[in-house]
């Protein structure tokens, strides 16, 4: 009886525990030639609020965390942070330092607004790595779902 009290009050903690799985840049390539599919880019800071709170809504959406773990590469990219080179679509990539801030060179790559980019930044590439969509600002959870079975159906 103790055994299945102590499992029982562990069930949530691994149900809740449950968040989209991501990868980085560097990993994708190997991930790609080991199980092509679709990629999600999302672009954020650690400043920006909306960031934070779309990350927590998604991971909250079990229907969409699942989704995307089963479907899709994610890489979430801290934009003003990451300072390691990225190669990415035979191009390299660094981070560009402007005294304390700095921001990294394939978000301007990636991003329509090259002078300030909008945060949170997504972007979904198709399995052989195409520009197929393009979102700026808070992404929310229904939203996201509709659009992916737009682009991509089951």
């Amino acid at each position: 009886m103790k055994k299945l009290l102590i499992f029982l009050m562990w069930v949530p903690c691994f149900y809740l525990s449950q968040k989209i799985e991501t990868g980085t840049f560097s990993e994708l390539e190997y991930r790609q030639k080991q199980d092509r599919r679709p990629v999600i880019i999302h672009f954020y800071t650690d400043w920006c609020t909306v960031c934070k709170v779309e990350t927590f809504r998604q991971n909250q959406d079990k229907e969409l965390v699942n989704r995307i773990n089963d479907s899709f590469h994610m890489i979430n990219f801290e934009a003003e942070k990451t300072k390691e080179n990225i190669f990415f679509q035979g191009k390299e990539f660094t981070y560009v330092s402007n005294g304390s801030s700095g921001i990294h060179e394939i978000v301007l790559a990636l991003s329509r607004n090259k002078q300030q980019p909008v945060y949170p930044l997504w972007i979904i590439l198709d399995a052989h790595l195409n520009l197929i969509y393009y979102h700026e600002g808070l992404w929310e959870p229904e939203e996201m779902k509709k659009k992916l079975n737009e682009l991509f159906v089951h």
